[in-house]
Order: C-alpha cells, then structure tokens, then sequence
C-alpha cells in the first residue's frame, strides 16, 4: 500500500459511515502542482472519538485539537476534524477548538490559501473557498483572510511563508509581506527546536539561495540567525573571492546546495564562514590584502553559540562544527604528509567536508586543484591503506617492559603515524620501531 492509497482507504471508510473526507493541505497542493506529496492528511467531520470507533489503532495525538494519526504498514496519515480555532494567547497553539459542520469554516484557519485546498479522494474534485489555485496558477504566496491575524495565532508561519514562497520561487503577496516585516521580531516568541527545524527545512528543500535571500528581504534574518545577517557588506580580497563579499559568497553556496541535501552539510556550509566579520581587517591594516586572522576559531565559538542557542542534538553539533574547523585546511593537501593526509580524510562522514570544499571554491575563484587531488588520492589509495589493521596493541608495548601511562599512549600515536607514512608494515617491524625510539625512555 502506497501513501495515498491509505489516505484514499482512510476517506472511503469515513464516508461509507456517512462522514464527510476530503484530502487536504499541501497533499492537494502538490496534487494540483504534479508533485509527489511528502505526506496525507484527511479533515473530516467525524469527531475524534468516531474516527477511533472506525480505526481502533489511531493514535490520539492532539485530540482536543481533534487530530488522530493512523498508521498502517509503516505508513501515517492524519486526520482532523473541521473545527475552528478560538484564540491563540501562547502565539502557537488555539486556547481551545469548536468543531465545526462545513469544511469551508474549517479552512478559514489554516495558514496560506494554497494550503487551504480540500479535494475528493475518488473524484479529484477541488474544493476552494480561499481561492487558493488562482494563487497557485499566478505564482503567489497568500495568507488566509487577514495576515496579521494568522500569523499571530503562530509566529512560524511567517518563517513557513519564506520558505514555501523559495520553495515555489513564489512571490509573497504584499499584505502578507508586510504584516511579516511589521512583526518580524516576534518570531522570537517560538520555540528555538522549532525555528531550528524550520531553517533546516528551508536549507534542505534545494532553494536555500531564495530562501535567505527571502529571510534578509523580510527582515527575520538578523532576528533568527543575526551572525549570519553581519555577513552583508564585509568585502573579501577579489583576488581570492571574485564573486564579492562573504555574504554573496554564502549565497552562491547555498545556491548550490540540491534538495535532499545532508542537514548537517547544509548547515556547515551556511556557517563556515561565520568568524569573518569578527576577524575583518583591511589591506590598509595589513599592509597587502584584507585578511581574516583566525576566522576558523571565531568562527568555531559562534557556530556552537548557534547550534547550542537552536538546541541541536550532540552528534550534529560535532559534525557540524568539524566541517567548520576543517574547511581551510583543503589549501594544505598537496603537502600534507601521508599520515596527516590519511587522518584528514578519515574524519567522520568525510563526503560533507569534500561536498563543502567543492561548494566553497566553485562559489570564489573556481579553483578545483585541492578538491581533484583529494579526488585522486581516494581513487588510488586502497582503504586499508587509509585506515590500517595496528600492527601492535599496549600490551604487546607493555611486553616490551614499559610500564603503563602515558607513555604507551605517545608510542601507540607515534607507532601509527610511522605505519601510515609507509615506514612499517610488520609487526616486527614496529616492535624494532619501539625498542629504537623509545627503549631508552623506558629505562628512565
């Protein structure tokens, strides 16, 4: 069973017990737009506890907000009865909910009219009663009835507006463009896992260039990411970066990134360059060129300030601020030593850092001579070269008759780096390597 076969399955039961189904939201969006829907959802004027007499595995996940989830097959779909939503004093959520009869009252909540399409499972009739596939046919992003009014029920919604807007390379209708520069800063009010979630959303859906270039246009960027909005106007040495100043670059990048793209990629390469405005200084200070002393570093401290103020999880942060610290050292390649060139492309989930080098010099001088070498390095250099079996362990070290402590740990490093410079190749060899190089340390 397919996704939409479930929907279909779901509304067919509801309207074989007299209830009214209809698909609706962005599932019909995308139905109207040729696009394979990411989810289903069904509205209904079944009340919650009728949909779980129909569908005893429903689970409730909001049922005073009237919405059951109905999985099946790995599958889910989610149901929701007509009602409309009475205040909303917390800027998220109603402060309480009245079912209602009609699927037009029921629509009159929902956020912009090109989400506000209801539509026959079996017949493909559209219903519209905020005249969403005339905006759909002209290309405009439009609140439902009163902008101000539906974007103060949910603060995301004017981040949600930016990012269907890039999504669908649609203009923002001017009184809804408006009502989010009048309250911009009131985003602030959501939650930091749910802007997180939303910013990667729109880095990840292939129009991250439009979005933030939509976020800057409507002035949520310097409340969201303001790090990010200080990267306007801080010029680069053109003979390095052609393309103009760090925020043009980060754009190029972004421009760059397809949909689908790693959210971990996506957010090291929207940071990697965070640290420059802090570390400005111009050819008249330098003598030669504008350089960026220690960007990397800065950049490090302002990226984990980021990551940890949008709560994101331990394992991304440590991706995400590798790609950061990493990013520079691609120039160096060509004269790294074996070993340091093994430890460099064994960093975890290594593809990303390339991706990154690859994103950042197409997006400067185009110059793909460290990201080719690295290219080829990969290609020729067989895996257990890259990551070698050890040739000895502590114990064998201990055998020897050193004793434990630190010292083992700096003969194992030392032992390995050898092995990875193509010095060792045996055991016997690195046991000899040991007795030459360290044995006169363990007689101390």
């Amino acid at each position: 069973m397919q996704p939409r076969e479930l929907a279909n399955f779901i509304c067919d039961v509801l309207r074989n017990a007299g209830f009214q189904a209809f698909l609706v939201g962005g599932c019909v969006r995308d139905i109207l737009l040729k696009r394979e829907p990411a989810d289903y959802d069904v509205a209904t004027n079944a009340t919650p506890d009728e949909v779980l007499k129909l569908f005893p595995e429903g689970v409730t996940v909001g049922a005073q907000f009237g919405v059951i989830l109905i999985p099946r097959d790995g599958m889910k779909v989610e149901v929701a009865t007509f009602r409309s939503d009475i205040g909303y004093s917390d800027g998220r959520r109603p402060d309480r909910v009245e079912f209602a009869d009609s699927p037009e009252a029921d629509v009159q909540r929902r956020d912009f009219t090109i989400n506000g399409l209801l539509m026959r499972h079996d017949t493909g009739e559209v219903l519209d009663f905020v005249r969403g596939q005339e905006d759909l046919r002209a290309g405009i992003l439009r609140a439902i009835g009163m902008p101000e009014l539906r974007f103060a029920e949910d603060k995301l919604r004017m981040l949600r507006a930016v990012r269907f807007a890039a999504r669908f390379g649609y203009e923002i209708e001017h009184q809804t463009f408006a009502a989010i520069r009048k309250h911009a800063s009131e985003v602030k009010q959501v939650s930091s896992e749910r802007i997180r979630e939303e910013l990667t959303k729109l880095l990840t859906e292939g129009a991250a260039r439009a979005g933030f270039e939509l976020l800057e246009l409507c002035w949520l960027l310097p409340i969201v990411l303001p790090e990010i909005a200080a990267l306007k106007g801080v010029q680069q040495p053109p003979q390095y970066h052609p393309e103009g100043d760090v925020w043009i670059h980060t754009l190029l990048m972004l421009e760059g990134l397809p949909a689908g793209t790693s959210p971990t990629l996506a957010w090291g390469v929207l940071l990697h360059d965070v640290g420059k405005p802090a570390t400005f200084r111009s050819a008249k200070e330098t003598g030669d060129r504008i350089r960026f002393d220690g960007h990397v570093e800065v950049g490090l401290g302002l990226a984990r300030e980021i990551l940890g103020r949008l709560r994101f999880s331990n394992d991304d942060t440590e991706q995400i601020l590798s790609l950061v610290e990493h990013h520079m050292r691609f120039k160096d390649v060509a004269r790294m030593r074996p070993a340091t060139l093994k430890r460099f492309v064994r960093l975890p989930k290594f593809a990303e850092h390339l991706a990154l080098h690859r994103l950042d010099c197409l997006s400067s001088n185009r110059n793909l001579e460290a990201y080719e070498y690295v290219q080829e390095f990969l290609r020729s250099t067989p895996a257990e070269a890259v990551r070698p079996p050890k040739l000895v362990t502590g114990d064998d070290v201990l055998e020897l008759g050193f004793k434990p402590g630190p010292l083992i740990g700096k003969i194992l490093v030392t032992l390995e780096e050898a092995q990875l410079n193509g010095e060792l190749s045996t055991k016997d060899e690195a046991m000899s390597f040991i007795t030459r190089k360290f044995q006169q340390k363990a007689e101390k």
